[in-house]
């Protein structure tokens, strides 16, 4: 694969799991395991299946950065990576199926250079088809990049970095079922062809994974209980409720109310059953069968029809109302409502050194932008603890992320940090987050490229005859009973981010181009009314954002800047009231109120300045010795004005002329190979130039008996402290 080989081993780590593989890529090695509980989890109405992906520092030779220094929760990439593996396998599970399954991939080691997403849907794969859990696999995945015009089948790292198209796939011989990408602004029919090159990439190891079956493959278990409705509940349920649905149905009730009114009737048919009381799997058996009569006439009148629960034909789009500015004193803020959709995202400017330091085993060490999605129980009306974010809250909050990540410019000196708050959820709130987050930047000043606006398409299809309806804006209902979650944001000019899932065996190409045409007409229906209430970005930063100032310096002189142990950097900081934040490739950047990130900055530029032969400077004189005075010229450089030099008259003591504290003009005439300077301030009274001045120091010298800076104006030196000390032992 890519030119490298892609190995599956089997049959020595983890042999009591179910199902265990290890998969080599170039030196990334993962480990998967597959295991089913022997009982069925009693009490539920869905499959339980739970996958993690283990993330080891030591697999990058690294310890762990917390105080235990031993791996604690799972770090948001790896959540994303659980996610990312989870989509694809999922469909593929035996419907009514309740025994609890774990998937775990485990990274052994990494190289850097080989990406783990798409080796760890393979290894989970593997692991699950040669298992004896029941499964209709197997899958593969491959990464698509395109760099200097060309698609390129699992690039590196390094490749990665610098293409403009980042699209993970997975998919059966037949179909795609999962795909995840944010791109540069890529037309629809670029996406396409790199789906399928995705697709026919991953053939190989498909292929690969059925011989492995083929050969060492365990029998799948046979004594699994399936929970379906039987079909005796399923056509008394049908009887009695099929009409009321259908005519609940038509009325066009909002969320609520349709919630309600099946309430309804779900309890009057359960009323009519006689069954145990306590019988929670012939309550369930009874809630299935009326799930089963709403989806199906949902979904019939849809084909049949066109018409949506809502009353919407397949393309319209609910009603769109945009507020900017809605939060004070905060940088940036928008309100963005579809429909019973409400999204509220909130900007904040934080300086270069509020990036998030990343401790993974992603190649990034640090994140500059970020994007954090909230979905409180309010958003639907319900009750529960909050626990913190949730693995749909992550991963939202990360498509909407790499939704605008490609539009934000990348010598924007802050750090970004949106916080989309959904105060009431009916569906697409990740891609209402799109559009609230795009128009939050614009609020706040924010300079991005073009604005991004995001749509979340549906898909109803007919198993047997093959017949579809692709939907554009899916709420709840259509989300749930639908076939399809396909989301897509991007700008006028192309897509920068889509995500999606499927609940069927996989997804003709036909339809995924209908659907990507589909989402792009109302892509620019949407960026047409978040425009109509801003259509640019504003011209100022918020006035409660922080100020930032660049400046860049020679990379050889940061240590300079930041001084030992960090001494200059801190005293300029408490110096000016500023924060310093230093960059490898010498950019500084100072945040602070007022003037004084200005003067910071200037000092820094002194700072930073070489001294000059011939130039003039004015600088506080530092220290006086006998011999001449010492003037500070420029941040951390002092030169030396010997008292022959101090005045176009001679001068018998330095303190006549210069003492501590009082402000020199002077020319730099000379600085020696060890970076001493030499200052002449005779030379700026007589206006000579410097190199009448250098004529004239030589000339002095040379009359002193040397050119060394302890001479004496020409009169006799002084002896040394050895001298001294032999002629008081004479005395003596």
């Amino acid at each position: 694969m890519g030119g490298r080989t892609l190995s599956i081993e089997t049959g020595v780590l983890a042999i009591q799991a179910g199902g265990a593989v290890t998969v080599r890529y170039g030196d990334t090695v993962l480990l998967a395991t597959a295991t089913m509980s022997k009982d069925v989890r009693p009490g539920i109405n869905f499959f339980p299946l739970t996958v993690d992906f283990e993330e080891k520092l030591y697999a990058a030779g690294r310890i762990p950065g917390s105080f235990f220094r031993r791996e604690g929760r799972p770090s948001e990439q790896a959540i994303l990576l659980s996610r990312l593996i989870d989509r694809p396998l999922r469909p593929l599970f035996p419907k009514g199926m309740r025994n609890e399954v774990q998937v775990i991939v485990t990274a052994l080691s990494t190289d850097g250079q080989n990406l783990m997403d798409p080796l760890a849907i393979i290894a989970a794969s593997a692991a699950l088809h040669i298992s004896d859990i029941p499964w209709n696999g197997p899958i593969a995945a491959s990464t698509i990049g395109f760099v200097d015009g060309e698609y390129i089948v699992n690039p590196t790292a390094q490749q990665m970095d610098r293409s403009g198209l980042n699209l993970v796939a997975a998919g059966t011989h037949d179909n795609i079922l999962m795909v995840e990408a944010g791109a540069n602004e890529f037309p629809e029919d670029m996406v396409l062809e790199a789906l399928k090159l995705a697709h026919e990439s991953m053939q190989p190891v498909v292929q690969l994974i059925q011989q492995m079956r083929a050969e060492v493959g365990k029998e799948k278990a046979q004594d699994i209980q399936y929970f379906l409705p039987s079909p005796e509940v399923q056509a008394r349920v049908n009887a009695m409720a099929q009409g009321k649905v259908a005519n609940l149905l038509a009325a066009g009730l909002d969320k609520h109310a349709l919630k309600d009114s099946l309430s309804e009737v779900r309890s009057e048919v359960e009323e009519s059953f006689d069954y145990p009381e306590g019988d929670e799997f012939t309550a369930l058996d009874i809630a299935e069968a009326l799930d089963a009569v709403v989806k199906a006439e949902t979904r019939r009148r849809i084909l049949e029809e066109g018409i949506r629960p809502d009353g919407r034909d397949t393309k319209t789009i609910r009603p769109i109302q945009v507020q900017v500015g809605r939060v004070p004193r905060v940088h940036g803020s928008a309100l963005f409502m579809r429909g019973d959709t409400h999204v509220l995202t909130i900007a904040t400017l934080g300086t270069p050194g509020d990036a998030q330091r990343l401790d993974t085993l992603q190649p990034a060490e640090e994140k500059r932008y970020i994007h954090h999605y909230n979905f409180p129980p309010y958003s639907t009306g319900e009750a529960y603890p909050l626990r913190g974010p949730r693995r749909r809250e992550i991963g939202h909050g990360a498509l909407a992320e790499r939704a605008l990540l490609p539009v934000i410019p990348e010598d924007f000196p802050y750090t970004l940090r949106l916080v989309s708050e959904v105060v009431s959820s009916n569906g697409s709130t990740s891609m209402a987050s799109v559009c609230g987050s795009t128009l939050a930047l614009m609020d706040a000043g924010v300079p991005i490229s073009a604005p991004v606006a995001g749509i979340a398409m549906g898909l109803i299809q007919d198993p047997e005859t093959g017949a579809y309806r692709v939907l554009s804006d899916i709420q709840g209902l259509e989300d749930a009973l639908g076939d399809m979650d396909f989301k897509v944001a991007g700008t006028e000019h192309g897509i920068t981010a889509l995500q999606m899932d499927l609940k069927i065996k996989g997804l003709d190409f036909n339809i995924l181009r209908e659907a990507l045409e589909q989402a792009r007409e109302g892509r620019l229906y949407i960026l047409e009314k978040m425009l109509a209430v801003l259509p640019q970005a504003r011209p100022q930063l918020s006035p409660y954002a922080p100020r930032i100032l660049t400046i860049t310096i020679d990379p050889e002189k940061i240590g300079k800047l930041i001084g030992p142990g960090g001494k200059t950097v801190r005293a300029l900081q408490e110096q000016y009231d500023v924060k310093i934040d230093i960059e490898e490739d010498g950019t500084i950047y100072i945040s602070g109120e007022g003037v004084g990130a200005e003067q910071a900055r200037d000092e820094i530029s002194r700072m930073m300045e070489d001294v000059q032969v011939g130039k003039i400077y004015t600088g506080i004189v530092v220290r006086v010795e006998p011999y001449g005075a010492f003037v500070n010229i420029l941040p951390g450089v002092d030169g030396m004005v010997h008292i022959s030099q101090l005045a176009d008259y001679r001068v018998e003591r330095v303190e006549d002329v210069a003492k501590i504290g009082d402000e020199l003009t002077a020319m730099v005439i000379d600085v020696d190979p060890s970076g001493k300077v030499r200052l002449s301030r005779q030379a700026v009274l007589e206006g000579w130039t410097v190199e009448e001045a250098q004529r004239r120091d030589r000339a002095v010298s040379s009359r002193r008996g040397g050119g060394d800076r302890g001479g004496n104006n020409g009169r006799r030196p002084r002896r040394d402290r050895d001298s001294r000390d032999r002629d008081s032992r004479r005395n003596r």
